[in-house]
């Protein structure tokens, strides 16, 4: 920490608001989400309540003054019952936080919460351009899984989406059903 942030907490609903700020400036002025128009306060709510309902972490770190500086959480990769060890994970600095390591103590912390719940992969989608990204993921033992070809496109051009992937040791005993 530089002493603008304090340590990592689970979001709680009143930070919906500055969630909702981090996620549109992404979409607007980034191709970290291969979305168009920003997130309007009820599609937050709802994914909101989504996480709440499923036992998803929504793990933040907020500036000195109380506001959110950045978020990270997971959800499931894909909806088959096989890839319940597998989850795919986001981490989102607002950009007045970001240089900070804001990024790094929060994919940390995600790692960290991912292995205690027994998980055994995290999976990041990441833009291939986004080299500040595949950095940080790199920094947290994470490697490159694939590239996805003119997976997206924003901006009026296509855009490769990567996939990097990090082994979490998982379940003693992992169990099909």
């Amino acid at each position: 920490m530089n002493g603008a942030e304090v340590g990592v907490i689970r979001c709680a609903e009143r930070h919906l608001e500055t969630i909702r700020a981090i996620y549109n400036d992404a979409i607007v002025n980034t191709t970290a989400l291969y979305e168009y128009h920003p997130r309007s306060a009820e599609v937050v709510a709802t994914w909101w309540d989504g996480k709440c309902r499923a036992g998803l972490p929504v793990l933040g770190i907020e500036a000195a003054d109380g506001t959110l500086a950045g978020f990270a959480t997971w959800g499931p990769f894909r909806s088959f019952p096989a890839y319940k060890y597998t989850a795919e994970h986001s981490v989102y600095v607002g950009s007045a936080h970001r240089g900070r390591g804001v990024g790094r103590r929060l994919l940390t912390a995600l790692v960290a919460e991912a292995t205690a719940r027994e998980l055994h992969l995290l999976v990041g989608g990441i833009d291939a351009d986004n080299a500040a990204s595949k950095a940080l993921h790199r920094a947290a033992g994470f490697t490159l899984a694939g590239t996805v070809r003119q997976a997206g496109f924003k901006f009026g051009r296509w855009l490769d989406l990567e996939f990097w992937q990090r082994y979490l040791p998982g379940p003693p005993q992992p169990v099909d059903g």
